[in-house]
């Protein structure tokens, strides 16, 4: 039995192969770590003391992102940025933040502990 396929159909399978690859991927582009070093300082104010609690809007645990997973860092950013999660002061800051932004705090706090 002989295969033969069409160049529509050879491009076509290719296209397909690539998405389902690109779905494997991370969601995000590797971060520079060392870049982040100058963006922190937004972050540390609130996630870098133990067992704070903010009051705005309403007394709040903030979590410690440090350890975090990379993609989580960057999902979650995103999530604030679309409005999906509605925190008040995270939604301003990732509104402010470029992609590249979040894979370097993602980075810098994925390595961090």
């Amino acid at each position: 039995m002989k295969i033969s396929l069409t160049l529509a159909a050879m491009v076509s399978i290719v296209t397909m192969g690539s998405i389902g690859l690109a779905l494997l991927l991370p969601a995000h582009a590797a971060g520079n770590a060392q870049a982040a070093k100058s963006k922190v300082s937004m972050c540390i104010g609130c996630h870098g003391i133990p067992q704070y609690h903010t009051a705005y809007p309403e007394v709040y645990h903030v979590p410690k992102i440090a350890g975090q997973s990379a993609d989580y860092i960057v999902k979650a950013l995103q999530a604030y940025r679309s409005g999906e999660r509605s925190h008040p002061s995270m939604v301003g800051i990732a509104r402010g933040l470029t992609d590249a932004d979040m894979a370097d705090l993602a980075a810098y706090y994925g390595k961090a502990r």
